[in-house]
């Protein structure tokens, strides 16, 4: 027998016993979704809590337990915690289910068994997958199933020591009239598997689709549901990936973790910073190299731009890597501070290698770039470029400088162009040359001087 439902309005929360195209309360359109009608029965179930004294709580520390991937437990806080629901958004064809399955092949010791539930393929498919990256084990187990409710009773009687749910959206549960990947379907089925698996003590590893604008498809109120939220980036027609954490209640969401797409699989890059400048060529106009920091990991980019005189009567700006509000700001600073003319040309500035830097770090290497372009003339292949600016063109600090200096001369750079330090570096390389400016003007006078 069914459970009973109703549609209740997102907006202001009017139920309603059927579906209405438009709130009868707030007179909004399209905002009752249906839900689940809780049962007596059900809510017997969860005892009463009783308020405790904050000094009187003790607090153990859940074990965390390695993947074997280490650029994932690095976004993970150190790998998964017991119980926690982490939810993995991306493009199709990203490689969401490769590095799933590659973790729970990780994540198995001794005779533990992992559970993993595939609504989108058939277990040949994903046989056929798991033999690409030489992956054969008796204890991860294979269940093709939609059925929200067959898949807890699979959980509560195989007992895996991790669950991967694959997708969110192809999930349905009975209870519910909806189809699956509705807001309803979604909600409910989420919520079931994090009261399952909180219960249980299973860390389970949740699959979701994105939208065109690159969100997570289905309610807002997922992302808040889950524990951990993270997101695989990158582009089809690069063979590296970036996996991105924007919530995690066990750690922090600075972390990133890059992977290299291979025909065996995702494999870590170890070092991002050879990776994203393998292909730096010779001295050229409109290049220049900084080093952003994501999360602790400090790591050397470059920044290409392009100035060409327009051949339409308003000039192009285009940015990609970069937030293209924050590059007109730059630009309207070095036609304004720095007097360069740049009002009859079209620009445009790329993070070389598909990376998407925000922090304003970035500020002077992508001024510099824009100048070079402009000028005509390259930045040193050896220098290395970071700074903040300001709108009265003043050249601002910025944290971790010195763990970018030394990224960068690890990575081979002697020559750093950088805001004028509050206090002393620590000289790690003698032979190397420190620039450091106040102003646009400085910096531009170094571009044309060197």
């Amino acid at each position: 027998m069914k459970q009973k439902t109703f549609f209740v309005c997102q907006s202001c929360g009017q139920r309603s016993l059927k579906w209405l195209g438009r709130c009868p309360a707030c007179n909004e359109w399209n905002t009752l979704v249906e839900e689940a009608a809780e049962s007596v029965s059900r809510k017997k179930k969860s005892p009463s809590a009783t308020p405790v004294p904050l000094r009187e709580i003790t607090f153990t520390a859940g074990e965390r337990r390695s993947t074997g991937i280490g650029e994932l437990d690095r976004v993970l806080g150190g790998g998964l915690v017991p119980g926690s629901l982490v939810l993995i958004g991306g493009d199709p064809g990203v490689g969401k289910s490769t590095l799933l399955l590659q973790a729970v092949n990780g994540y198995l010791s001794g005779n533990n068994s992992s559970l993993y539930i595939s609504g989108e393929e058939s277990a040949p498919q994903i046989k056929l997958r798991a033999g690409r990256m030489n992956i054969d084990s008796d204890n991860i187990l294979i269940l093709p199933e939609t059925s929200l409710e067959n898949i807890l009773s699979a959980m509560e009687e195989t007992g895996p020591a991790v669950t991967v749910v694959d997708s969110i959206q192809t999930i349905h549960s009975e209870e519910l009239s909806s189809a699956p990947g509705t807001v309803a379907q979604v909600r409910e089925c989420a919520a079931r598997l994090m009261e399952t698996a909180k219960r249980l003590e299973i860390p389970t590893l949740i699959i979701g689709h994105v939208t065109k604008e690159g969100a997570i498809a289905g309610p807002r109120v997922l992302e808040h549901l889950v524990d951990t939220v993270l997101y695989f980036e990158g582009d089809r027609s690069h063979t590296y990936r970036i996996l991105r954490a924007v919530k995690n209640r066990f750690g922090s969401t600075n972390e990133i973790g890059i992977f290299e797409m291979t025909d065996r699989g995702l494999t870590e890059v170890l070092n991002p910073s050879e990776l994203f400048l393998s292909e730096k060529t010779t001295e050229v106009p409109g290049t220049s190299v900084t080093s952003t920091i994501e999360g602790t990991r400090p790591i050397i980019v470059e920044i290409q731009a392009l100035v060409s005189p327009t051949s339409f009567g308003m000039p192009r700006r285009t940015a990609i890597g970069v937030d293209y509000q924050r590059v007109n700001l730059l630009i309207a600073v070095l036609e304004k501070i720095g007097g360069l003319q740049l009002g009859l040309n079209d620009i445009y500035v790329n993070v070389v290698g598909g990376l998407k830097v925000i922090e304003p770090a970035t500020d002077l290497p992508i001024a510099l770039s824009i100048a070079s372009s402009l000028l005509d003339i390259p930045l040193k292949r050896e220098m290395l470029v970071f700074g903040e600016i300001g709108l009265s063109g003043e050249i601002r600090n910025v944290s971790s400088s010195e763990q970018r200096i030394k990224e960068g001369i690890k990575t081979g750079f002697r020559s750093f162009l950088m805001p004028r330090q509050k206090r002393e570096l620590s000289k790690m390389d003698e032979a190397a040359e420190y620039h450091e400016v106040e102003d646009i003007h400085q910096a531009l006078e170094i571009l044309r001087r060197d």
